[in-house]
């Protein structure tokens, strides 16, 4: 009796560690962006200051002292626009766009994020 209890037991706490370690990462793709679809309006204040901001001005990067451009809440649009990293006559050849779509990618993952960079030049990259 004592034998099959403890079977019975260990047999169940096998499943439920079993069924309870089963865990399954979700990925979604990004939405489906057209990059050459009409642009859309982007605040640099709003949508691309705080995104370069958390993403982009880490320590060892482009915070103060660091990379070039510097993209901290303050200094970042003129370092960016001033600095040539923007080609508003062609969008594409932005050093910008091209460093996020390429070896920066990494921390800019997401498909939405890239268009709104890209939107913001294809618009004149208005300091708004």
């Amino acid at each position: 009796m004592i034998k099959k209890l403890i079977i019975y037991s260990g047999i169940l706490i096998v499943m439920v560690a079993g069924l309870t370690g089963c865990y399954r990462d979700v990925i979604l793709p990004d939405a489906a962006v057209d990059p050459d679809g009409p642009a859309q309006f982007v605040s640099f204040k709003n949508d691309i200051a705080p995104m370069v901001n958390t993403k982009c001005a880490l320590a060892g990067c482009h915070a103060a002292g660091g990379h070039k451009p510097t993209m901290t809440t303050g200094g970042s649009y003129q370092e960016i626009v001033n600095g040539g990293f923007v080609n508003t006559v062609i969008p594409k050849q932005s050093i910008i766009y091209i460093k996020i779509n390429s070896e920066m990618r990494e921390y800019i993952p997401s498909a939405v994020d890239r268009q709104k960079i890209y939107d913001w030049i294809r618009n004149g990259a208005p300091n708004n």
